[in-house]
């Protein structure tokens, strides 16, 4: 129960895209009948002179047969052609209808396809005192009070519509069929007009409480979400160990380019940075190492080591650490610093040869 209490965090996207690939969407049965029955209400209005147009036309084949025997030939006759009528009278009512099914399913949640469920089997169903705990919760009394509520909402209204009818039948019998078929389609609209209104009742509540029981069902812990901020970010210290590796093979990468620098610009105990410019290679000096305090110690001790010059200029030194990356070559508003720098060098060259 504590740990019920404890998700109190709504869902994150990743927890959603999980439960989608699981095959666990929000979805309301209620709304799926609700557009069934408007779109078999709407088949009906449109196609009720076609199908009445088939109906007469098999009573008139049946009738047909009257006073006639019956042989084999005519039974075989009879089944073949009620077949055909009736297929001819079903089919552009089932296919509309079974796309408006498929679109009201989807229409909730979106296009959702998985086969998970298909290979996957939950022994723990199969537990009596697990289903017997599950019976008992509120979502199912809500259901069992919404279900009971529809039934009798709905047969009331059928039995007292149903009576109506009744009274009427006596002189509607009288008529001829079209009238008849004409009266049967006046009232069947207005019962399921109201019909209609009902179910849109109990669609929207159903939506409603199936959204807000699917979002409370995957609400997580705090410990939840930062656990899954931390598979998709990585282990903090995971990242920590690998930036220190890069760190250390750029160091390495940057130590052994230190022998092909031209000069290195100081400031005599915090900053460092090795220039490397070749006449006919370089157009534009490139900064090979850089760095403070201990490394940049490093990078002029190596530097003496291979007799490379070390320039004193500490605003440069600071510049260059700050807006040049090793490997990038330097921005032209240094230009005019790093000339001085290379004429230092020449003239240090010239005078040790």
């Amino acid at each position: 129960m504590a740990d019920e209490e404890e998700r109190t965090e709504d869902p994150t996207s990743k927890r959603i895209q999980d439960a989608r690939a699981d095959g666990n969407v929000p979805k309301s049965q209620d709304v799926y009948v609700w557009f069934s029955l408007l779109a078999s209400v709407l088949l009906i209005l449109l196609l009720f002179n076609y199908m009445a147009e088939r109906l007469g036309f098999l009573f008139r084949f049946y009738f047909s047969f009257f006073g006639q025997e019956i042989t084999k030939n005519g039974i075989y006759l009879i089944v073949l052609v009620t077949m055909k009528q009736f297929t001819l009278i079903i089919l552009p009512f089932i296919l509309p209808l079974m796309f408006v099914g498929i679109y009201a399913h989807i229409g909730q949640y979106g296009w959702n396809y998985t086969t998970k469920k298909l290979f996957e089997f939950d022994f723990s169903r199969l537990n009596p005192f697990k289903n017997i705990k599950g019976l008992i919760s509120i979502d199912k009394i809500v259901s069992g009070l919404k279900m009971t509520s529809k039934v009798f909402i709905i047969f009331y209204l059928a039995f007292i519509y149903f009576l109506d009818y009744v009274k009427e039948l006596p002189k509607v019998s009288l008529f001829t069929l079209p009238f008849q078929l004409a009266w049967l389609k006046e009232k069947t609209l207005i019962f399921s007009g109201i019909l209609l209104l009902i179910l849109f009742v109990f669609a929207v509540w159903d939506l409603y409480w199936t959204r807000h029981n699917y979002t409370k069902g995957l609400k997580m812990t705090k410990q939840e979400v930062k656990d899954e901020h931390k598979n998709m970010e990585g282990d903090p210290k995971v990242k920590s160990k690998i930036r220190e590796i890069q760190f250390k093979m750029h160091k390495k990468r940057m130590m052994a380019n230190i022998p092909q620098a031209s000069v290195v610009v100081t400031n005599p105990t915090h900053y460092a940075v090795a220039l490397r410019y070749r006449e006919g290679e370089d157009s534009v000096p490139v900064v090979v190492a850089s760095g403070v305090d201990n490394l940049a110690l490093k990078i002029k001790e190596i530097a003496m080591k291979h007799e490379i010059p070390i320039y004193e200029n500490p605003p440069l030194a600071r510049q260059l650490y700050k807006d040049v990356k090793v490997d990038q070559v330097i921005p032209p508003e240094l230009y005019q610093a790093v000339v001085e720098v290379l004429v230092f060098v020449k003239k240090s060259n010239r005078y040790r040869h």
